[in-house]
């Protein structure tokens, strides 16, 4: 049949093919999914962007009273203004997050004093050029001879001018979180233990690697609060999306990308600021959890820490989802084991809902290489002298005697399958001139069993028929 490494015979046995149209619309459910996503999300948010309930403070009761009846004239619904007692305090609540920007009309009555308005680059460019151009009109339409002096409270390091590389590091630590539990749904030789472990040292590793290159380049502050913040969103991505996939099973990939990808990258605040983004994509914002940490970053690399905090505990809010996802998928498979009478399966890993169902596929009976599939099922056939078997059929049969796959030995007596579902299997080895043996093993994710065969000559064993387990193999 071939050589070590050949893969031999495999069969699935598939059931029949569906009408047109079914097979039509699940090919192309999931790219219109995406088409509606980007078309309803991304348009919407970003096609116009201006500010929307974006709070700004002024010094001084009266002069807030006419401010805000200004804005409201000319953008309604564009500001919401706020009174407090002095230039000072202005310039803190910019410095504070509490407000997008600050302004005083200068020293009441003195002769010269010049209109001031406090931004902070790092909330964004297109915000503080918005909050400019407002206040630059508000000021010439109030007949004022002083022209408006902008201060930066806020600036950003030398390399981001616009104040959104933030956004593209965010994106960098979020986006990769969750094709890591994607990836990890393929790694059935890991149970959620593993996995865990696996997305924790991914998460430290993408923190470290992107904040020495951000810093390095002069993209990112060197403050190494970034590290943490770039730990918990990668984590908070990847377990979230790990404890989802079981519950959403085919519908992962939709799911996955409309939450971490068609939502995210819009409302991050990256091509348009959170205050600028329409109400709707602003609550988004407030939830989710790129927006969050770019929220975060912001305030640990250039606010002082001011306004962190929130942000951070949404993202720690992300990673508890995710883990009691992953811990009531265990209570649900070892509940269904007990039930299925199979009490030695203590804590069966979690399921496989891949972007397809695994199908049960014969494997090259080689050393594992990296890249492939790994098997769940592995063996050797030989004969009563200790010798391989080559071209051996071996067929794996569920618990219901459905036919799973079947393959051949290689030239070492060697086979390998995977794509098996959870459960009893049947595993039966047959060769013209042997008598047939069948075992059965338990399969469950997260293991490699293994069914080795003895093949003796018919004439060797009295009688017809499928050998016992106890003269099956060794």
């Amino acid at each position: 049949m071939g050589d070590d490494g050949q893969q031999y015979g495999g069969r699935v046995a598939h059931p029949t093919g569906p009408p047109w149209a079914r097979t039509f619309a699940e090919a192309v459910w999931f790219p219109a999914a995406l088409f509606l996503g980007f078309l309803f999300c991304f348009a919407p948010a970003l096609h116009s962007p201006r500010p929307h309930h974006a709070h700004v403070v002024v010094a001084g009761r009266a002069a807030a009273r006419d401010v805000d009846a200004v804005l409201k004239r000319t953008q309604p619904g564009g500001f919401d203004v706020t009174a407090v007692a002095h230039a000072s305090d202005a310039r803190q609540a910019v410095r504070d997050r509490t407000a997008v920007g600050g302004f005083t009309t200068g020293e009441t009555g003195g002769r010269g004093a010049r209109p001031v308005l406090f931004v902070a680059k790092a909330n964004g460019a297109a915000l503080e050029q918005a909050l400019t151009t407002t206040f630059t009109q508000l000021v010439a339409a109030e007949g004022s001879a002083a022209h408006l002096t902008v201060r930066d409270v806020a600036p950003t390091v030398r390399e981001d001018r616009m104040g959104t590389t933030l956004v593209y590091f965010g994106i960098a630590w979020s986006v990769p979180g969750y094709i890591l539990a994607t990836t990890l749904l393929r790694a059935t030789a890991f149970d959620r233990r593993r996995k865990l472990l696996a997305i924790l040292g991914a998460a430290a590793l993408f923190g470290v690697v992107g904040f020495a290159v951000g810093a390095g380049l002069g993209y990112l502050p060197h403050d190494p609060v970034a590290l943490l913040v770039a730990f918990l969103l990668t984590t908070a991505v990847a377990t979230f999306a790990s404890g989802l996939a079981p519950f959403t099973r085919r519908f992962f990939p939709a799911v996955g990308m409309t939450l971490f990808i068609v939502l995210s990258i819009p409302t991050s605040g990256g091509a348009a600021p959170a205050a600028m983004l329409p109400t709707f994509f602003q609550y988004v914002h407030a939830v989710i959890p790129l927006g969050n940490a770019v929220e975060a970053l912001r305030s640990a690399l250039y606010f002082g820490g001011a306004g962190m905090l929130r942000p951070v505990l949404v993202l720690c809010a992300w990673i508890a989802a995710g883990i009691a996802l992953l811990g009531l998928d265990a209570r649900r498979h070892r509940r269904a084991a007990l039930t299925d009478g199979e009490r030695e399966i203590q804590d069966p890993p979690t399921d496989d809902p891949s972007l397809e169902t695994p199908t049960p596929t014969a494997l090259p009976a080689h050393r594992h290489r990296f890249g492939e599939p790994e098997p769940d099922l592995l063996g050797t056939v030989t004969d009563p002298h200790g010798r391989p078997v080559p071209h051996a059929l071996v067929t794996v049969l569920d618990p219901g005697g459905r036919q799973l796959v079947s393959t051949r030995t290689n030239a070492h007596g060697e086979y390998a399958a995977t794509g098996l579902p959870e459960g009893y299997l049947s595993v039966v080895a047959t060769l013209p001139g042997k008598q047939p043996a069948v075992r059965q093993r338990p399969l469950r994710r997260g293991d490699v069993v293994r069914a080795d065969f003895l093949l003796r000559d018919r004439e060797d064993v009295p009688g017809t028929g499928l050998t016992t387990a106890a003269t099956a193999g060794r």
